[in-house]
């Protein structure tokens, strides 16, 4: 069984107006799929995860949606949300969904809607569905193949929910030493290797190192003790 990472990319006209909006607005990295049910149908029930802050343009944003039918929002301690929401899929997201998986490909959760307007997603299938379905997209979709291997849910799912710019923030940290048993690196040195001021870069960090660690909890039997 085998997967393939996509980076899709669609002109801001067909994008979806909430990925739209995070492209748009600062202080937006990305909104991640995490659940949905009918997808692909006329109506959408879906679950996101925004890495975003303040709520409030959101919501304003989700009001002024003509797909949007309902939504609510519940905020998190790091300055995040969670989005349910019922929506309507415009013509070419209903043709993309469709496309991937009549190709014989599951889509692995979660889907990111990055901030520099690309679609990050894994589908995993047999092999020779992988070609298949790149070649199905719609048109005006255009699709970058970033990764394709051997299907192991572990290697995915570690650091899945990193955004683009705390990977980057991580793996400069570990360049420079800052995870080394004798740290020779700081943040100061992310700071310059990302071009950014030191508490952004922080920030970045943090965020990385927070969601990593829920991760491996998450992936850890309880213990019956």
């Amino acid at each position: 069984m085998k997967y393939v990472t996509l980076s899709l990319w669609m002109a801001p006209e067909v994008r979806h107006s909430m990925h739209q909006f995070v492209v748009e607005h600062d202080g937006y990295e990305a909104s991640y799929l995490l659940r949905g049910n009918d997808i692909g149908t006329d109506l959408q029930t879906l679950l996101f995860h925004v890495d975003g802050f303040p709520p409030e343009p959101y919501r304003a944003a989700l009001e002024q949606a003509e797909t949007v039918r309902e939504y609510a929002i519940s905020t998190c301690p790091d300055e995040t949300f969670f989005l349910y929401v019922q929506d309507s899929p415009s013509a070419t997201g209903h043709d993309l969904v469709d496309a991937l998986t009549r190709a014989g490909l599951v889509i692995v959760s979660p889907v990111a809607y990055h901030a520099d307007g690309t679609v990050g997603l894994t589908l995993v299938g047999p092999g020779g569905t992988v070609q298949q379905a790149v070649e199905t997209v719609p048109d005006g979709v255009s699709v970058d193949v970033r990764e394709v291997g051997e299907y192991d849910s572990r290697r995915l799912d570690t650091g899945a929910a990193l955004t683009d710019r705390q990977f980057e923030a991580v793996a400069a940290a570990v360049d420079c030493g800052y995870y080394g048993n004798t740290r020779e690196g700081g943040v100061d040195d992310v700071a310059d290797e990302l071009g950014c001021a030191p508490g952004t870069a922080a920030e970045h960090l943090r965020k990385a190192e927070a969601r990593v660690m829920a991760d491996i909890l998450e992936q850890r039997p309880a213990s019956t003790a």
